[in-house]
């Protein structure tokens, strides 16, 4: 049987150092409070060695784990791919681990996580979280926290602007000759959700748009695809879809029943995510600056976990864009019948809503 070979230890480096094992640990956990020269043969001994720091022993010490955790609603909606990579590089440069967690769009597994991770890391960041504000709020009072798309008060948030981005995509319609657009609804807990659909309801009627609302609908193409049928039944011009999953599930949809895009309807989604190009025709979205805002997600950790107050800058706004693919075209006459030869889905009995907004969190 061979013999296990031991971990080297802090007294193991304090021997071959020649000094105190206090003054090793001082050297890794507070080396201002040690000579440089001391330090720097401290820290060339626990290389020989082999030596590591042990940070869960470090944490117990000074309360700090130099992690933080990343929460998003669905790890495999690619919104979240630039989102992530955004926390995770800032994370690395200022020396922290990020640790994952996916919460499945489920309120209650969101809140089971965050009640097993938030004691082991020094900050978080929700990303489209499905919790109330009240669980939010109680969770940032136990941990640093940042908000990413919604705003929560007595928080810091960073948002996409939305207004901006509907404006540009409803005055792209209207050029196109555009008078009657549905927008199909995200999950009715999304914060992200409502401000898209008021923006769309306030910016519409003065460009002379007709607008109507149809859903909840599941933020997938799956979602999309059984969105078709409402669609076909209201006949609208173009639709703007709460995400670009949506939107390209629609578009699949409505070509399985014979109506293509942008011929018969013009389709726009949100978010500019990764393969929205890739779909036929190309999707015409509104771009959001999604690794930018993870970056900036974590600056704004980085100055809750530095104790910083809030201020008027806690909410953080960055620009959205249209991107104009191949979805969107002219308009024209009966824009969503079947053609010729295929057979019209019927709508179904979900609710249509033409005017007012739902209450959103």
């Amino acid at each position: 049987m061979s013999d296990v070979v031991r971990a080297p230890t802090i007294y193991d480096v304090a021997t071959a150092a020649g000094v105190a094992p206090s003054t090793v640990s001082r050297a890794f956990s507070r080396p201002g409070r040690v000579s440089a020269d001391t330090a720097a043969r401290i820290h060339a001994v626990a290389a020989d060695l082999g030596y590591r720091v042990n940070p869960l022993a470090r944490a117990l010490q000074n309360g700090k784990t130099s992690t933080v955790a990343l929460f998003v609603s669905d790890v495999t909606n690619p919104v979240f791919f630039a989102i992530i990579r955004g926390v995770e590089a800032a994370a690395a440069g200022a020396g922290y681990s990020m640790v994952l967690a996916d919460t499945q769009e489920s309120e209650s597994l969101e809140r089971t996580l965050l009640d097993r991770i938030l004691p082991g890391v020094d900050g978080v960041v929700l990303a489209s979280s499905r919790m109330s504000d009240r669980a939010i709020r109680t969770a940032a009072s136990q941990r640093p926290t940042v908000v990413l798309n919604r705003i929560v008060s007595g928080t810091r948030s960073v948002i996409p602007d939305t207004a901006s981005g509907v404006d540009a995509a409803l005055r792209h319609l209207a050029e196109l000759g555009h008078r009657s657009v549905t927008y199909l609804a995200g999950p009715e807990a999304s914060w992200a959700d409502g401000m898209r659909w008021r923006s769309v309801a306030d910016i519409a009627g003065g460009l002379g748009i007709k607008v109507a609302r149809i859903g909840p609908f599941t933020p997938t193409m799956a979602g999309g695809i059984a969105a078709a049928p409402e669609v076909i039944h209201l006949r609208p011009s173009a639709v703007v879809a709460y995400n670009d999953l949506l939107a390209i599930g629609l578009i699949r949809g409505l070509h399985q029943s014979g109506v293509t895009v942008p011929d018969q309807v013009s389709v726009v989604g949100f978010d500019n995510v990764y393969g929205s190009d890739f779909c036929t025709p190309p999707l015409t979205t509104v771009a959001a600056p999604l690794r930018a805002m993870g970056t900036a997600a974590f600056r704004e950790l980085e100055r809750a976990m530095r104790r910083e107050p809030l201020s008027s800058h806690s909410i953080i706004s960055l620009t959205a864009q249209l991107v104009v693919r191949g979805s969107t075209g002219p308009r024209k006459r009966k824009s969503t019948s079947p053609a010729p030869g295929t057979t019209k889905v019927p709508g179904s009995s979900r609710q249509v809503s033409g005017s007012t907004a739902r209450g959103s969190r």
